[in-house]
């Protein structure tokens, strides 16, 4: 890569950086009767979309990504665009969460959604929930070390705690009932057939 080359992709980096910080959008709180509405009517419109025609309840993902700075990656989902990253001392910038880290980000997320769905199905209310997740990787078959481990996490410990009028064993049961339907938690859980081309 030329001077010009590398001085043009920082700047684009930069740009890039100030753009998606520029345009990070704030959810706004609802209220109980307001959340307890917009779960009803999606609950509703699914069930009436794949009840008319099942094959509606295939969904495909798409995501791409373009490579940006050191090691950093602007990532495109739908409208959205995000910043991945890593830190300093796996050659990143430290300009954002690492690949990692969003992914245990997309298991709390996924687990907050599935929560909030099945405690209004059952009738439960959460008035706050905060999750917390971690996962231990060994960077040895990473960086080539020692191929005989796993490249990822090797272990998940996810904590729920949920403030809200209902009994802890209420609380337990639906815990139990997010583990068996949510999808991102399906993913760390089962091995999920993956298949890789250059284009």
């Amino acid at each position: 890569m030329t001077t010009r080359a590398r001085t043009r992709a920082g700047s684009e980096y930069r740009r890039a950086m100030t753009l998606l910080q520029d345009t990070t959008a704030l959810i706004d709180d609802v209220t109980p009767e307001q959340r307890a509405e917009r779960l009803n009517a999606a609950g509703a419109a699914w069930n009436e979309r794949i009840a008319a025609d099942p094959a509606h309840a295939q969904l495909t993902y798409k995501v791409s990504g373009r490579g940006i700075g050191s090691v950093g990656t602007e990532i495109r989902a739908g409208k959205h665009r995000f910043l991945v990253d890593e830190p300093a001392g796996l050659a990143g910038d430290d300009a954002a969460a690492s690949p990692v880290e969003y992914a245990l980000g997309a298991l709390v997320s996924c687990q907050v959604v599935v929560f909030r769905l099945y405690a209004q199905a059952l009738g439960l209310t959460i008035d706050d929930i905060d999750i917390t997740a971690e996962g231990d990787l060994d960077v040895r078959k990473l960086f080539g070390i020692d191929e005989s481990g796993r490249a990822g996490f090797h272990d998940v410990r996810v904590r729920v705690d949920i403030t809200g009028p209902n009994t802890a064993e209420e609380y337990e049961k639906l815990r139990a009932v997010v583990e068996e339907h949510c999808p991102v938690l399906d993913l760390f859980a089962n091995p999920v057939p993956t298949s890789g081309a250059l284009a």
